[in-house]
Parts: C-alpha cells; structure tokens; sequence
C-alpha cells in the first residue's frame, strides 16, 4: 500500500539499496500524481477547517447598494470600503463619487460601516464604529455628510444612536439613544431635541423593538416620520412586567471581559417564554413644531402585538400593524397622527398562523397596498387601495410567491419572485396590469432582484448548487446589459480545492411523502463501496435546506464544510421534511401544533432511504444540526427507529417552554392551550436516545439560552445516557470570535470521524 511504502526504512550505506529508494520515490512521486488526477485535488489544494472559517471562500458580492429613488442610478460603497460611488443601472459603469472618506472638509474618520441616503440625495448619513446588540440591532456613531460640499459632521455629541431616519424632506434626522427618541434639525445648527424621557433599560424602550419583537417579527427601527416630516411615529414597549433572564459572563478570551476576571458577571435582559408576559405595547406621535406628544388610540389586546409602524405618502396617515397573540389576524390600521384616530383599512385572517415573511413583504406604493398571503394555500399576492378595496390578485398556479420587489405607480407592474418550477428554484417575474404574466430570468437556479427607482432596469443576482453568485444588469424586460460579478476566480478556487458537487434527489416515505434532498458524493466515489453518511438538517417551519443555490450547504462557501467531510470520506445529505418552505401552506403548517413530531419522522425516513441505496453503510448514518436543525437532531436520535449511530446538536432548543413567546406560540399556542404538543420535546424523550451524542452550546445565547442544554445533559444524567457536551465561553447563538468556529467545526467532524468509521 501507499502507507506501507512509506514506512519503508531502508540503509543508505548500500548502493542497491540507494537504487530501490531511487525507485520507491519515483513510484511514490507517480502514485501521489494519479492520486490527484482521480481526486482533482492539487497537493496544495485539500480543504482544512481553518481555511473554511477565515472566509477564504466567500463570494464576492456588490456591497450596499441603495437604489436612487426615480432614477436608474444606485449608490454603492466601493470593493475597498473607502467611498460610496453612484452607478448606472443601463451601463453598470461609476457616475460619481458621492462620499470618500479620505476627502472631506471638518470631521475625519478613518473609515465608515454604513451609509443612508437622503430622499433628496443630497446627503448621508454615515455610519461609524459599529457595535452589534442583538441579531439586527446595533448602536454606532454617525455623521452628516453634504455631498456638495464635502463637509462631515457629527451627528450627535451626545453616545452612539440607533436607527436614524430621515424626514421626507431630508432636513431632519430622528433616531434612538438610551431608548428614547430625538431629532436632529440640519436648519437649525444641528439643533437636537429630545422628544422621549420615559425610556429606562429593561423598562421602557420608545423606537425600538424589545427583544422578542426584534428577533421573531425581523425588524430594528420602529420610528419614522410621517409624510412631510411635522410629526416623528413610534412605538412604545413597556416590558417592566417581563421576566428577566440572566446571562452569567466571564472573563474569557478575544474579547477580554477582565470586569469579570475574578468574580463572574451578569447580562440581564428581558426574554418572555412561552406562555409568560409580553411588552405592553402603543402607538404615538409627536408634534415637531408645538413638542406635544399624543398616543395614537390603535385598538389591540391587552396581549397584542405591534409588529411594524410605516410612513405612507399621505401626512395625515402613518400604517400601524397589529396582530392577536395567537399571530392568525393581521391588521393594518391607517392613522391620523394628529387627530390620532384609526382607521382598520385590511384584515388578514388564515388558518393556523400569519407568516412572518408575508408580513415583512406588505408594501405601500403610492395609493396601493401590496399584501401577500397563503389564504388559498400558496403565498400569493393581493393588490389593495390604501381604503382596503381589493383591486387585484397576482400568482397564477399552485407555487408561492417568495418575495416583493415593488410596484411600478406608473405602469401598474408588480415585480416579485416566485418558487414556480419548483421548491428547490427561484425566478423573477413581473406581474402587468393586463393580467399578463412574464418570467424575467432565463436561468435554473436561484434568481433574486434589485430594482432601479425608475423600475426601467434591475440587478440579477443568480447561482445554483455548483455555481457562485454572478451578478448581472438587465432591463426591465430581463434582457442582459452587463456583468458586475461572476466570482470566476471562487469557482476556479473551488476547483482547485475539491468542492464536490450536490446533486439533487427526491424519495417517497413510508407515509408516501415525497421530500426533496441533495446529496454529495466525494470526487473519488466508488459505487462498489459502502459509504458512510453524515445528515444535516435545519428543518424548522417555513425553512429550506434543499435549494438550488450556492449558499445551500451546512455552513454556506458553496457546501465548503460538506466537501471537507466528503473529503474525509463520508457523503453528505440534506433533506427538508413536513414542515419546510416553498411548497405551500399545507405542507408548511402540518406541523402546527406539534413540532419536532413530523420533522424527526422524516429525517428518520430519509435515513431508512439512505440505507437502501447500495453504497451507503446503513449502519454509520450520522446526523448533526444547529439552532432548530439541533432540536430535531435530538427529536430524530430519540424518534424510536433507531436509525443513527451518531449526532451532533449545537446551540438547540430542548423544551419550548424554554423559548420565547412570539416563535413559540405562532407555531404551538400557549403551554396551557397545548400541554400535549409541549410534551413532544428531547427531555420526555431522553430515555428513548440512540446513538453517539455531542452537545456543543454557548455560555452567552440571548436566543437559545443555555439552560436549554443543561436541563437536557440533566435528563440524559438520570437516563443513565452517555454523551459528550462542549460549552464555548461568552459565546452567543452563532458561536463565533477568535478561534471558537474553527475549535467547533473541528469537534464536530472529529467527532463523526471517531463514531461512523
């Protein structure tokens, strides 16, 4: 064998034995070559860990791009982060220099994270020393910058801002700090007001979402001015009645906490679980010119929520959006900000629950009203005048529409992308007046859009399974203009490296579900042979794994962690079960009310499958997933089939009474409503576990608190279950910093490589 010509020791004093070596290093040399002729792989080019998590795969993208409202230019900041350019969506070529940061007249910065434009593009709002809260919110300091003029200056001299919005008029700029509200008049010298005064951490927050708001209904800034810019919109959370969870924090490493070097600390912050007291949420309006405020009389429950609040055209209204805690009634409420009265103008009721994507995608466009919603079954879109009259329905077939793009006022098109050839696809189509329907992306894969302000070009971003993203310009019409970014030189990387490739599949379970799945082989696969299989899986509702897209993978960089496993020798597998997107509502909401029951079915499904195709070991199937994908890595490990040798969960719920009340309940009710379905969870089953088990958590997930893994390695304890548990210090839901995602995505294929060889 090749390993045993290498151990070979041979004595240099005798000249034949210098010819064999001669010899055995010319074998060696030959075999090593047809070893990287059958593999693709360059001796320098076998994947590591390390060079996974330093992003040295990352596709290039086109980095912040702002469309220019009623034109066909973008603003964009440049490939070296310096300066935010304006381009041509006809040529794709650079129009202007709108902000360098080596050229301005008063403030100097060293470089910048962000920019807002002004609605008159006259000027921005630079963002500065970023520093991330939570999943969406951040604080940062920002500046105003005349483009004209080059002049840079200080927003406020007051500590960071949050979310700053400009006024229509773009001569005033509220925003958030400390969770209260202010305004910044250019007008008047920079002249800042503050219009809260009631905001308190773990009290009081005015602008901003509370946690459970921000992190399931997917929004930062609750704040904006309304149409002409004499009143600032917000809305207020009182959580003082939520329950507090405290993070323990230590001292650690990169970053340093030494306040915590001897005795640890303490982040305290509010969380509601499931079945637990919400914020207590309102409406309200400021009047800039007499400073009066006045709460805006929105009807809600007293457990409702308030998702989002929306500036319209009109001054004399603002949109509120209201929802009942059960999260199966959407409201749209236009109001006054001034006389503060409501008007309800659409309510949307469906069966189960209001998804959070469809809420995100309502937009308001001149007089009209887009909404999408899944009341026929599939995510279709529904076309209103902003006094709730329907006008049109677009979306012809059984297929969802996946997201908005807009609305031409001019035209009456409607731009959107949908999953019509397929789960696993996605296409751009416009929706005309005339009832005609056309697809504007002419390539299999995954196609999203950015339109021009002028709605007369977009920017396609495509890829698919094997291709990185590729960036291109078209008219309206889908016709071709140029390329921006075709990530040639990550393709040829990939190559070079072994990527394998993924290759789609579908099966019928036993229930005679068919469920769609990819699958990669490594490049020097042997039919002949019995492989083993590695599973992962995210799973949870309205998901999806298995799509023809370059960042499908178990760690997006184009599968890069899969081909490093298929690198290892395993062949690795997604499948998405009952309860994932793109195929409906009904395939969608079958799980409601019971989560984690149907999800582990089908991946034991999946694996029963695997072990009948005649090069997979059905004896060494392995399974791992993190977040949700680790909760049905232990639902399906103690599903009763015992199907896996191995598994990994990182960072997963464990018990949902544990987790938060807005995720929850939308899929699950209340504990007291459902008893039974909260009963289906990884501690009543630990008993039932089979197989290898690591349990990787951060000691600092706000999400999925650690309690999570603890109370489950207690019920393994008493289950008398071996497993291994790995905890990452001071490290939130996404487990990153310093070494830690390089640290853990070793365990994890460590850990596969030990229990499925």
């Amino acid at each position: 064998t090749f390993q045993g010509i290498c151990l070979i020791q041979i004595n240099p004093l005798f000249k034949v034995e210098s010819i064999i070596i001669m010899i055995m290093k010319r074998l060696i040399f030959i075999f090593t070559a047809l070893i990287m002729c059958v593999t693709g792989m360059s001796a320098a080019g076998k994947l590591s860990i390390k060079d996974i998590t330093s992003g040295k795969f990352a596709a290039k993208t086109v980095n912040g791009i702002n469309p220019i409202e009623g034109t066909d230019t973008y603003a964009r900041i440049s490939d070296d982060g310096k300066r935010v350019e304006s381009y041509s969506f006809k040529t794709g070529k650079k129009i202007a220099t709108l902000f360098d940061v080596d050229n301005t007249m008063g403030q100097k910065i060293k470089d910048f994270d962000g920019y807002i434009l002004s609605p008159d593009g006259t000027r921005m709002l630079i963002q500065t020393e970023t520093e991330r809260i939570y999943r969406r919110s951040f604080r940062a300091t920002y500046y105003i910058y005349t483009i004209a003029s080059h002049k840079l200056a200080r927003l406020s001299d007051g500590d960071k801002q949050q979310v700053p919005v400009w006024s229509s008029d773009g001569l005033q700029v509220a925003f958030v700090r400390d969770n209260n509200i202010f305004v910044v008049k250019l007008l008047y010298d920079n002249a800042e007001i503050q219009v809260t005064k009631d905001g308190k951490r773990n009290e009081v927050i005015n602008g901003l979402p509370d946690w459970v708001n921000e992190e399931e209904f997917g929004f930062n800034r609750a704040l904006t001015f309304n149409a002409d810019g004499t009143m600032i919109c917000w809305l207020r959370y009182d959580e003082k009645r939520v329950k507090t969870y405290s993070l323990q924090m230590y001292k650690g490493m990169d970053p340093e906490k030494t306040e915590n070097a001897l005795y640890p600390g303490y982040y305290e912050y509010k969380y509601p679980k499931a079945g637990e007291d919400n914020s207590l949420m309102s409406a309200w309006s400021y009047d800039i010119k007499s400073h009066k405020i006045s709460k805006l009389q929105v009807p809600l429950d007293v457990d409702g929520y308030m998702p989002r609040i929306k500036m319209t055209n009109d001054p004399a209204r603002v949109v509120v959006y209201t929802m009942n805690r059960h999260q199966d009634e959407l409201c749209l409420y236009s109001v006054n900000p001034r006389s503060t009265m409501a008007q309800l103008i659409v309510k949307e009721s469906v069966p189960k629950y209001v998804k959070e994507e469809a809420m995100e995608g309502v937009k308001f466009v001149g007089n009209n009203i887009l909404l999408p919603s899944d009341r026929s079954g599939y995510m279709k879109l529904y076309v209103y005048s902003m006094n709730g009259q329907l006008l049109r329905t677009i979306g012809e077939g059984n297929y969802d529409i996946t997201a908005v793009y807009g609305y031409d006022a001019k035209t009456g098109d409607v731009y959107y992308q949908a999953a019509a050839l397929g789960a696993a696809d996605r296409q751009v189509f416009v929706a005309h007046k005339n009832g005609k329907t056309q697809r504007l992306t002419n390539q299999k894969g995954w196609n999203s859009a950015l339109f021009s302000g002028d709605y007369q070009y977009f920017i396609n971003t495509w890829s698919d399974y094997n291709t990185p993203y590729v960036y291109t310009t078209r008219t309206r019409e889908g016709k071709l203009i140029s390329t921006l970014q075709d990530n040639a030189a990550l393709k040829k990387l990939a190559a070079e490296y072994g990527f394998c490739k993924r290759e789609p599949f579908e099966f019928t379970t036993s229930e005679g579900v068919k469920l769609n799945g990819w699958m990669l082989k490594p490049q020097n696969f042997d039919p002949s042979k019995r492989y083993p299989v590695i599973m992962h899986q995210y799973s949870g509702p309205g998901s999806q794994m298995v799509k023809d897209e370059w960042s499908a993978g178990s760690m997006g960089s184009g599968g890069a962690f899969d081909s490093y496993l298929a690198q290892q020798g395993f062949i690795c597998v997604c499948v998405d079960g009952r309860g994932t997107g793109g195929r409906g509502a009904e395939f969608e909401k079958c799980t409601y009310l019971n989560i984690g029951d149907l999800e582990s079915k089908d991946q034991v499904e999946a694996a029963l499958y695997l072990g009948t195709l005649p090069y997979v070991d059905k004896n060494r199937i392995g399974i791992w997933g993190w977040s949700y994908g680790g909760f049905n890595t232990l639902m399906s490990m103690s599903e009763g089939r015992g199907v896996f040798r191995a598994g990994v969960a990182i960072a997963p719920p464990t018990n949902w009474k544990f987790y938060d009340s807005v995720y929850t309940e939308r899929y699950m009710r209340t504990p007291k409503e459902n008893p039974d379905g909260y009963a289906t969870n990884p501690i009543e089953r630990a008993a039932k576990l089979h197989g290898a088990l690591l349990i990787c958590h951060g000691t600092a997930d706000d999400n999925v608190h650690p309690q999570n893994a603890y109370e489950y390695s207690e019920a393994l304890v008493q289950a008398d279950k071996d497993f291994r548990e790995l905890y990452y210090t001071n490290r939130n839901h996404s487990i990153y910093g310093g070494n830690t995602r390089n640290h853990l995505l070793r365990q994890v294929a460590q850990f596969f490589q030990t229990e499925l060889k």
